[in-house]
């Protein structure tokens, strides 16, 4: 794993959307998985703003969501596809954008397309870190191998889950790309921003690999970087 340091905001999203446009560049159909959450709104502003500028195009790629929350309105703004709808897919010329639909009444039958949809699997992972350890909602103690499916929420990703709704209906279970598929990318960019961040942080970087902070199992990725800011390194 290799560890890149920032000491502004700025400087954290600059280098984070070169690469991105990079990536882009070399392979135009790049297959990428994306995150929701707040910690990669400033990277996805600045693609926007390259793809207005036309520096870069996702017209040739695709973007597959990494998790969505259940029990939560299929325009409820909460919902990771609609939250990342909002900042970059509905204003790009993306050509295909997959995501999870927890609405659908058989849910087994939806992650079974989403393996199947995801088949020779991702380019790039773009993942944030939990606070928990989490990738997604792989959970800890989930399964190396696991794959797309549901899982329960761990009661800090049910308390995190309130800070993008708008009502006191907060999720408790969701569905997930498995840890499998993202421990398979070609390429896997972490995310951790904020002191909050800190203490998961320290453990992923210096704990064992193992399964009680998920995001430690990319210590061995051949091509895994984890993108911090200073506040995120104040515990190292």
């Amino acid at each position: 794993m290799n560890l890149l340091r920032f000491d502004s905001p700025a400087a954290w999203t600059a280098c984070l959307a070169s690469l991105w446009r990079d990536r882009l560049r070399v392979n135009p159909r790049l297959r990428q998985c994306l995150p929701a959450g707040n910690t990669p709104k400033p990277v996805f502003a600045a693609m926007l703003e390259s793809v207005r500028r036309g520096q870069v195009s996702f017209r040739e790629s695709e973007i597959f969501m990494l998790d969505e929350y259940g029990d939560l309105a299929p325009d409820d703004p909460g919902r990771c596809a609609n939250t990342v709808r909002h900042c970059l897919v509905d204003h790009i010329d993306v050509g295909a954008f997959q995501f999870l639909d927890t609405t659908a009444p058989d849910l087994d039958a939806v992650c079974r397309a989403y393996e199947t949809a995801i088949g020779p699997g991702f380019d790039l992972a773009i993942l944030g870190v939990g606070l928990n350890g989490h990738l997604g909602l792989n959970e800890p103690g989930s399964a190396p191998g696991s794959l797309t499916r549901r899982i329960e929420m761990h009661p800090a990703s049910v308390a995190a889950s309130q800070q993008y709704l708008t009502h006191a209906h907060t999720p408790t279970w969701g569905a997930t790309v498995g840890l499998k598929r993202l421990l398979e990318s070609k390429e896997v960019w972490l995310l951790a921003t904020g002191a909050a961040k800190a203490g998961i942080v320290r453990r992923l970087i210096h704990g064992p690999a193992d399964i009680s902070v998920p995001a430690s199992l990319m210590q061995h990725h051949p091509n895994c970087c984890l993108f911090l800011d200073a506040d995120a390194v104040s515990g190292l």
